[in-house]
């Protein structure tokens, strides 16, 4: 039998949830990072440089471990599980918001996400991080648990349901809002000037809704005042449809949701 414990951990993949979770599995006192198992040779190589720990990318070199985590993008997960020699008695979790527990073939199976964004060699503070778990069994749920407590504060369960609203919601928050800074990016590179000029309004914009029971309460602009005019003229200044449809699009978002205050 495994130890109860899921001290021992390989994580499988290269990518930026790998990196920032093997990052903080060996910072982790209570935790070894055996080995670091993906099939991209060189970031294979450059993530197990980062953490002191070994690599391979041979199924049979897989190492015998108490927990292996799959930190492989949503459509990989199936077929990686079904491939890699996992000990069957071993505690297997994948990292993805959207992917069902069912996507993997094993008893003792179980899914660790963590709700945050990661960026290739970009340090993160796990302690704050939600982690949200679900587990074939209550017995791998306590123990999947606290293997996340030994990294983060918040850690909650959530069934593949709830988890595909909150990867749902991680989405709007995190990859929209990102992408509106770069259309603004764009827009200000226009008129001859520098992103960093928007940095401070992003800063407060950010730390106003952080501070706010509701990012709702705090919003602002011509549309949310339900100035036409205003809003006729910015429509008129960008180039092309596409931009147009989401400016018309989020202003009436924001008209008909202030309306509901």
């Amino acid at each position: 039998m495994m130890n109860c414990e899921l001290n021992r951990v390989v994580i499988i993949g290269s990518g930026n949830v790998a990196e920032a979770l093997a990052r903080a599995v060996t910072e982790c006192k209570e935790t070894h990072l055996l080995q670091l198992w993906a099939r991209n040779q060189t970031r294979a190589a450059e993530i197990a440089a980062l953490t002191g720990c070994a690599w391979s990318s041979q199924p049979e070199e897989l190492a015998t471990a108490d927990l292996y985590l799959l930190a492989v993008s949503d459509r990989a997960v199936a077929d990686v599980a079904a491939t890699l020699p996992i000990p069957a008695d071993a505690a297997v979790a994948h990292t993805a918001g959207s992917v069902p527990l069912e996507a993997l073939p094993y008893a003792r199976r179980a899914v660790f996400y963590p709700l945050q964004t990661f960026t290739r060699g970009r340090h993160i503070n796990w302690s704050g991080v939600p982690i949200f778990i679900e587990a074939a069994t209550p017995e791998l749920q306590t123990q999947i648990g606290a293997f996340a407590r030994k990294l983060s504060r918040q850690v909650l369960h959530a069934d593949s349901a709830r988890r595909a609203r909150l990867h749902l919601a991680g989405v709007f928050a995190n990859n929209f809002a990102n992408h509106m800074f770069s259309l603004s990016a764009r827009l200000i590179a226009d008129a001859g000037l520098e992103f960093d000029l928007l940095k401070p309004l992003i800063a407060e914009t950010t730390a106003k809704a952080l501070d706010a029971a509701s990012p709702i309460e705090v919003q602002t602009g011509p549309a949310v005042r339900g100035d036409l005019a205003t809003q006729e003229r910015h429509a008129a200044m960008l180039d092309n449809e596409q931009l147009q449809t989401i400016y018309s699009t989020i202003s009436q978002s924001i008209w008909e949701t202030s309306k509901k205050i």
